[in-house]
């Protein structure tokens, strides 16, 4: 039986027109901030937490109505994992990002470049969700 983990992590964009953040992994994926959720957590708290230990941001406004939920199965010394993770989308004021340790640096791109960017298409997915929901949000009337 696989092992299991919890991970959850922000979608993040900024700017007009909107840019997506995108972080280079060490293994040489290119993806969105995520990690752990810890004991006491809700999912919230830690996807907020990741982006600022992964990032120096903070998320101003995570937009209440978007979530989702993947998972997927990798191995690592020799066993296997079965992973779940969920996103939030979040806006951010500026484009300031102090990249942690964790990470081998990030870019800034706009949706179809972003698409192109990203590794594995569970994150593909998640970016096409994402940029839906938040064309819509934009277009909508009395937007918050």
């Amino acid at each position: 039986m696989a092992r299991s983990e919890h991970s959850a992590g922000v979608v993040i964009y900024t700017g007009d027109p909107r840019e997506y953040l995108l972080l280079h992994y060490p293994s040489g994926h290119w993806d969105f901030p995520k990690g752990h959720v810890e004991a006491g957590e809700t999912d919230l708290q830690a996807a907020l937490r990741e982006v600022q230990e992964e990032t120096g941001m903070r998320v101003v406004d995570v937009h209440p109505g978007f979530l989702h939920d993947f998972e997927y199965y990798y191995k690592r010394e020799g066993a296997t994992i079965r992973k779940s993770v969920a996103y939030f989308v979040g806006r951010v004021p500026a484009r300031e990002v102090q990249v942690s340790h964790e990470h081998r640096g990030f870019v800034w791109l706009p949706y179809e470049k972003a698409l192109e960017r990203i590794t594995y298409r569970n994150a593909k997915e998640l970016l096409e969700k994402a940029e839906r929901f938040v064309a819509a949000r934009d277009a909508s009337p009395g937007k918050a």
